[in-house]
């Protein structure tokens, strides 16, 4: 069976930035809480033009550029960023197939939240290994769930860090370098209720006296009941997924070389790493971006890159969790 490896990874990361201070003078909270707790000293957020698919149309032409790859080799274009796009019922990735010129490849879309580019790194490599026809595939896509954030709203604190951006992967079946190995995921449920837009669809159609109310906007029903429930397993689910992703590919948590993880608040970010005995600096924390969803991991191995972190054969883990909630991790043999 030919390996399948990574050909090259894109980004696009705004202009526009909104500092910590920004964000503790809207929120009302001090400026040390921001920065040392939440860990965000600056996070991109969208300018005019800066649209979800858009976006990942900017990080896909990216990566074609860095592969040098003719765009008609592409089989198979896959979007990995949000729901929250240009328009609320549209297929992206056909939008995004047609700007990049991948004439010969066929679309589709595909939604875990913070765990879509996780997930879809799977369902490439998987659709790869069973079609023959399937050699070159795109993923690509945006984020900006900023959008729906009120920093007045003290329930949706932890989700401060939103930001915008794009990002996009290539994966070609008999590329030898940077090989993808195996993945594991976790959903649970029992959270899918916790964290949503309340207002906008059928159950809650959004009125003018929704709008008005800000009801538009990310909210978290109960949320010491939510933290009560999910923080130690949200912890525990983050360390399952990396050991089994690395006991299917052949390896331990001592032969991590690299982890690319998504942003969240700095203890939670070193205590993963301390539960898997990684050093610090086998980790990038994105403090100047703040989260860009499931851009994340695609961030961090481009910066992993540019800093020389990433040596060849160095075993490299990327983890996700998304709200719903999803956990989920790959494994990537390097170089």
């Amino acid at each position: 069976m030919d390996k399948i490896g990574v050909v090259s990874t894109g980004i696009y990361i705004p202009e526009n930035r909104m500092t910590s201070k920004e964000i503790a003078d809207q929120a009302g909270i001090p400026l040390e809480v921001v920065e040392q707790k939440m860990g965000i000293k600056e996070k991109p957020i969208p300018g005019e033009d800066d649209h979800t698919a858009e976006m990942g149309i900017r990080a896909a032409k990216q990566a074609i550029e860095k592969a040098g790859i003719d765009p008609k080799e592409i089989d198979l274009v896959i979007y990995i960023g949000e729901e929250h796009k240009e328009y609320p019922l549209w297929t992206a990735g056909i939008k995004l197939q047609h700007e990049v010129g991948a004439v010969n490849a066929w679309a589709f879309d595909t939604a875990l939240r913070c765990g879509t580019t996780i997930m879809g790194i799977k369902v490439a490599k998987d659709m790869m290994k069973s079609d023959p026809s399937i050699n070159t595939v795109l993923l690509a896509g945006g984020y900006r769930n900023v959008d729906f954030i009120n920093y007045q709203n003290p329930r949706t604190r932890f989700m401060f860090n939103l930001g915008a951006g794009g990002g996009a992967i290539i994966l070609k079946k008999g590329h030898h370098e940077n090989e993808v190995l195996e993945s594991h995921l976790i959903t649970d449920g029992s959270f899918s209720e916790d964290v949503y837009v309340t207002t906008g669809g059928t159950k809650n159609p959004i009125t003018k006296a929704t709008l008005e109310a800000g009801l538009y906007q990310l909210d978290v029903l109960d949320p010491p009941g939510m933290k009560e429930r999910l923080e130690q397993k949200s912890m525990d689910n983050f360390i399952t997924c990396i050991e089994k992703a690395l006991e299917k590919s052949g390896y331990k948590k001592e032969d991590i070389g690299y982890v690319a993880m998504l942003h969240m608040k700095k203890s939670a970010h070193l205590y993963v790493l301390d539960q898997l005995g990684v050093s610090h600096d086998k980790s990038i924390y994105l403090e100047n971006y703040g989260h860009i969803g499931q851009m994340d991991q695609i961030i961090s191995l481009e910066l992993a890159e540019q800093q020389g972190k990433l040596k060849k054969g160095d075993i490299v883990v990327l983890v996700s969790a998304g709200i719903g909630y999803a956990w989920g991790a790959n494994i990537i043999k390097w170089g």
